[in-house]
C-alpha cells in the first residue's frame, strides 16, 4: 500500500489555495480548448481536402508564438502577473467567440480561419510564460516537480476528454458548437485568476523591449543544461509530432467519415492518454537525481513510439487500439520530460528573469510542435502519411543522440533530492527562496 501511494501522484501543492483554484479551472477550460483544437485542422482539411494546408496552422501559429512569447516572458517580469493573466486570457476568449461566429455564418474562409488563429496564438504566447512564472511565487521549490506533474496531467486530461467528445459529437453537432463550447469554458480561468493574489515584478526592469528580450537569451547562454534542455525538446516535436497527420489518416487508414468520426478523437487523445497515465502515477518524479539522463531516455521513448505508430497504422483500421497504445506509450514519456524541463528552468532562474525564459521555453514548447505540423504536412504530400509519421520518430532518436554527443553536461545533470511533502501555504505572493543549485561540473551554472 505504501509503496502504491508513493507512485501516485504528490497533491501537497493543491493544498495552496490560489494553485489549487487555478488547477481546477484548468481541468474545464483545458477540455474546450481542446475542442478547438480538434476543430481548427478538420475545418481547415474540410475546406481545402488537404494535410498540406492542415500543416500551414503550424506556420500561422508559429510566428505569434516567437513574436508575443518572448516579447509576454519580458512583460511577466515587469508588469503584475495577475492583470497581464486577465488581459490575455480575455483575448482568448474573444477569438474562441470570432471562431464561432465565421463557423456559424458559413465563411468558409481558410485565411479567416488560420488569421484567427494566429491572433489566438498570440495571447496564448503572452499568457503561458505569464502563468508559468508565477507558480513558483505560490509554492516553496520542493513543491515544483509535483506542481507540473499536476498541470502536465490536467492539461493532457483535458486533452482525452476533448477530442474524444469532439469525436462522438461531431457527427450531431456543428464545428460552431465546439467553438462556443471552447468560449463558455474559459470563464472558469477568468474566475480562477480574478481571485488570485496581486503579484508585482520584484526585478529593476521596468520596461519590456529588445534589450530585455536578449538579457533572457544571455541568461540562457550561460546555462548549458537549460541549452540542451530546449534542444532535445525542438528535436523531439519537430521531427516527432505527428498531429497534423491525424485527419488524413484517420480517414484513409483508420476509416473515419470525411467529416470527422471516432478514430480522429482517439487519434488526438492517444497521446494525452499516456501523459495521464504517467500523470497518475507520477509520485516518483521528484525522487529522481539524474534528471537530464530521466529526460533523454524519455525523448528516445517518444521516438520510437512516434516510429511504432506509424509502423502500425500502415496495416490498416484493424490496429487503431495498437496505433493509439503507440500514442499513448509516447505521451507518457513526454510527459516524464515535460516535468523535469519546467522544474529546471522554475529552479534555475531567478524571478525578476524567470518570465523571459518562461517566454523561451513558450517559445520552444509551443512553436516546435507548429514547426512539426507543418514539416509533417510537406513530408505527407511527399512520403505519404505512414512513411513520414515512421521516419519522423526515427530522426528523433538519431538527432538526441547527435545532442546529447555535443552537449555531454546534460546526461551528467543532477540534483540533490529532498523530497518532503510540505504543509500549505497561505498562497500569498511571496518570492520563493533561492533553491541551492547542484555542485559543478554536473549541476547548472549560477546565476
Amino acid at each position: 500500500m505504501l509503496g502504491l501511494r508513493g507512485a501516485l501522484a504528490d497533491t501537497t501543492p493543491l493544498r495552496t489555495p490560489a494553485y489549487r483554484r487555478l488547477w481546477v479551472s484548468g481541468v474545464v477550460t483545458v477540455v474546450g480548448a481542446q475542442l478547438t483544437v480538434v476543430a481548427v485542422p478538420l475545418q481547415v482539411f474540410q475546406l481545402t481536402g488537404s494535410s498540406a494546408y492542415v500543416g500551414l496552422i503550424g506556420l500561422f501559429a508559429l510566428v505569434p508564438l516567437v513574436v508575443f512569447g518572448l516579447w509576454g516572458g519580458a512583460l511577466a517580469d515587469v508588469l503584475d502577473r495577475r492583470t497581464l493573466l486577465l488581459v490575455s486570457s480575455a483575448g482568448i476568449g474573444l477569438t474562441s467567440l470570432g471562431f464561432w461566429l465565421q463557423a456559424l455564418l458559413g465563411v468558409d474562409n481558410v485565411w479567416l480561419v488560420l488569421g484567427l488563429l494566429a491572433v489566438q496564438q498570440a495571447f496564448f504566447a503572452i499568457n503561458s510564460p505569464t502563468r508559468s512564472a508565477l507558480i513558483p511565487r505560490l509554492l516553496p521549490p520542493e513543491q515544483l516537480p509535483a506542481a507540473n506533474a499536476l498541470n502536465m496531467t490536467v492539461f493532457q486530461l483535458g486533452s482525452i476528454a476533448g477530442p474524444v467528445l469532439a469525436g462522438v459529437a461531431l457527427p450531431f453537432v456543428s464545428l460552431a458548437t465546439l467553438y462556443l463550447v471552447d468560449s463558455v469554458f474559459l470563464l472558469a480561468t477568468l474566475w480562477a485568476v480574478w481571485r488570485l493574489p496581486r503579484i508585482p515584478p520584484t526585478g529593476t526592469a521596468r520596461r519590456a523591449g529588445l534589450r530585455e528580450v536578449l538579457e533572457g537569451f544571455r541568461y540562457l547562454a550561460g546555462h548549458k543544461v537549460l541549452l540542451a534542455s530546449f534542444v532535445v525538446d525542438i528535436i523531439a516535436m519537430v521531427f516527432g509530432m505527428p498531429r497534423a497527420l491525424f485527419p488524413q489518416m484517420a480517414q484513409e487508414s483508420f476509416g473515419d467519415p470525411t467529416d470527422g468520426g471516432p478514430a480522429l478523437g482517439l487519434l488526438f487523445a492517444g497521446i494525452s492518454l499516456g501523459a495521464v497515465l504517467g500523470g497518475v502515477f507520477s509520485g516518483w518524479l521528484p525522487r529522481v537525481q539524474r534528471q537530464g539522463v530521466a529526460v533523454v531516455v524519455s525523448i528516445m521513448v517518444w521516438g520510437l513510439a512516434m516510429t511504432g505508430f506509424g509502423l502500425v497504422a500502415a496495416l490498416g483500421p484493424g490496429w487503431l487500439v495498437l496505433a493509439v497504445g503507440f500514442l499513448a506509450l509516447g505521451g507518457a514519456a513526454d510527459m516524464v520530460s515535460a516535468v523535469y524541463r519546467s522544474t529546471m528552468l522554475q529552479q534555475a532562474a531567478t524571478d525578476e528573469v524567470r518570465g523571459r525564459l518562461q517566454g523561451v521555453f513558450t517559445v520552444v514548447v509551443a512553436g516546435g510542435p507548429r514547426l512539426g505540423d507543418a514539416a509533417h504536412g510537406a513530408a505527407a504530400v511527399a512520403v505519404g502519411t505512414t512513411a513520414a509519421a515512421a521516419g519522423g520518430g526515427l530522426l528523433v532518436v538519431v538527432c538526441t543522440v547527435v545532442a546529447v554527443l555535443a552537449l555531454p553536461a546534460f546526461v551528467r545533470y543532477r540534483v540533490e533530492v529532498h523530497h518532503v511533502r510540505t504543509p500549505a501555504r497561505s498562497g500569498l505572493p511571496e518570492p520563493a527562496p533561492a533553491p541551492a543549485q547542484p555542485p559543478p561540473p554536473s549541476g547548472l551554472p549560477l546565476p
